[in-house]
């Protein structure tokens, strides 16, 4: 199935209602779990969640690793009033500090994070190596670097179905989004290519279910990019 790009910002406010009132306990809840399984030295520091959208991703982490602290970015105001009302509600206004910041950024990319995670940015953007980048520039170098992103299916009957089985029940704009994020997605072998153009090759791919991939390593030292 060919790619189809859908908008790099998701800051409709129906958009970002439905985000935040959904349940992601299946899917966001495994988050931490593949830090953890992938970087079990890490325990504590200053860790950025790039696209932290409504901040579910965000409040979890903080919640599953008690000694850190966050910055959340995004580029969707609409997503960010959700996020730091979610902050709020968790009492993690003392641990999470969220900003919107459009990617790439290169204020960003001078602050020296302890980790860096994301969650479904990658299929958003155009030129994805842009963000590979972005997310090793702003580590500090050895720095645990961790993406989650869906996997394209191979046809659109297959996205379909996996709408229909994961998605169930769940509201309009949701549905809508989903099918469209799973057509905007890339490949196992994309995100590898995407890795060797950013200079980052070691880093391994790892498909952990049907939806989604998990790429990860750590950031190299004098990384330029």
């Amino acid at each position: 199935m060919e790619r189809i790009p859908e908008p790099e910002l998701m800051d409709e406010q129906e958009q970002a209602a439905a985000y935040a009132a959904a349940d992601w306990s299946e899917s966001h809840g495994k988050i931490p779990g593949y830090f953890r399984e992938r970087f079990p030295q890490f325990t504590r520091g200053r860790v950025v969640d790039l696209g932290c959208g409504t901040a579910d991703v965000t409040v979890r982490f903080a919640r599953a690793f008690p000694d850190i602290t966050m910055v959340g970015v995004d580029g969707s105001t609409a997503m960010l009033a959700f996020g730091r009302r979610h902050v709020r509600q968790a009492g993690l206004d003392s641990r999470i500090t969220l900003e919107n910041r459009y990617l790439p950024d290169a204020a960003l990319e001078t602050r020296s994070f302890d980790a860096v995670i994301c969650n479904s940015l990658l299929h958003h953007f155009a030129d994805p190596v842009t963000l590979w980048r972005t997310a090793a520039l702003c580590s500090k170098p050895g720095a645990p670097v961790l993406m989650i992103d869906l996997v394209r299916p191979a046809s659109h009957a297959v996205a379909v179905g996996l709408v229909k089985e994961h998605a169930k029940d769940a509201p309009p704009v949701l549905e809508r989004d989903f099918i469209a994020s799973l057509h905007a997605a890339y490949t196992i072998d994309e995100v590898q290519q995407q890795l060797r153009a950013a200079g980052l090759p070691s880093f391994p791919v790892d498909q952990v279910d049907e939806l989604h991939f998990v790429g990860w390593g750590l950031a190299p030292a004098d990384y330029r990019g």
